[in-house]
């Protein structure tokens, strides 16, 4: 019988909704050890704003994680400056990204199975004078890979970036043959790893309105994206388009695939975010962990006052849960 999965789970920004999210999703019975890692006073303090009731346990490696209801363990990071909910702290920036190297080195020696993140506040962080662009980046040089894949999924839609956080005047220029087939068999090799797709039908967008209309609105998916898509086809990849992005998100399309490939950020998450915000996912692809997130920001305005949804998180840590299972299954653990 193989051990039981245990997951980190990072609280994120001690000012936002993070902390809070951590507790409220203790209150109920889980499936899998979660280990919050953070400033455990910052939980206790936490739950006493929210008058919630929440047993803390220190957690050390090796030890079973509480999965029951109320119960909670904690592996706390030094560091922390302030915990006051709603209110920023550059002093507090080098403790969060260290809540994120101890879990994500927590991942790479077997320690942990995956890691879920709570939202973090990029602009404090750069204030405190340390570039820092986001998890994603942070994670893609802390695991040494060339590049990671932005996905997010909600209830029948997955949604897969080729460039993600760039200007619109940028977007052209950065989707090359290289990146794009970077990103595709990132995609492809992840589908069957961590979602058990033997042979994953990837629904991919053109770039320009009528992916081109045969050149006459760009050439892109004439002289990048259709060359490419051919390329990979060969590889055995099960690629459909490039598809005008107006009538792929269709349930006539969206019945015939896995996941869908957008060319940039707001083609693709704009439809993902409809359809199931504050119960989709942000799962980054490429990594040797795994790796998911909430799709909402700090909301510093709600912390501490007991009105935050942890949707969103509950749904983070089930993805990341059947992720691990499965990487175990294919790895035959």
């Amino acid at each position: 019988m193989s051990k039981p999965l245990t997951l980190a789970l990072t609280a994120g920004e001690p000012a936002g909704i993070g902390p809070d999210l951590c507790l409220q999703i203790a209150q109920r019975e889980r499936s899998a050890g979660l280990v919050v890692v953070a400033d455990r006073a910052l939980l206790e303090s936490r739950a006493s704003l929210l008058g919630l009731t929440v047993s803390l346990h220190d957690w050390r490696p090796g030890e079973p994680a509480a999965t029951g209801a109320r119960q909670l363990s904690v592996l706390t990071v030094p560091g922390l400056q302030s915990r006051e909910a709603g209110r920023l702290d550059v002093d507090n920036s080098r403790y969060v990204l260290a809540t994120l190297e101890t879990a994500a080195r927590g991942c790479l020696d077997g320690t942990f199975d995956g890691m879920v993140t709570a939202p973090v506040h990029k602009g404090v962080i750069n204030d405190a004078g340390i570039a820092f662009s986001g998890h994603t980046e942070f994670l893609q040089d802390l695991c040494g890979v060339d590049r990671v894949v932005m996905m997010l999924a909600t209830e029948g839609l997955r949604v897969a970036l080729v460039t993600t956080h760039l200007p619109l005047k940028d977007v052209a220029a950065a989707i090359t043959p290289k990146r794009l087939s970077q990103v595709t068999r990132i995609l492809h090799r992840d589908l069957q790893t961590f979602f058990g797709l033997p042979d994953p039908r990837i629904l991919v967008a053109g770039l320009n309105p009528h992916a081109g209309e045969g050149g006459h609105l760009g050439r892109e998916e004439l002289d990048v994206i259709e060359p490419t898509l051919a390329d990979l086809r060969q590889e055995g990849m099960t690629l459909t388009g490039p598809l005008p992005a107006d009538t792929l998100f269709t349930p006539h399309w969206l019945n015939q695939t896995d996941a869908v490939l957008a060319m940039y950020h707001d083609q693709g998450l704009p439809v993902l975010k409809f359809k199931g915000f504050g119960n989709a996912v942000n799962i980054t692809l490429g990594l040797p962990i795994v790796r998911t997130s909430v799709d909402h920001g700090t909301a510093l305005d709600l912390a501490g006052k007991g009105t935050a949804d942890a949707g969103s998180l509950r749904t983070a840590i089930n993805t990341a849960i059947e992720m691990a299972h499965c990487r175990r299954e294919q790895n035959h653990v």
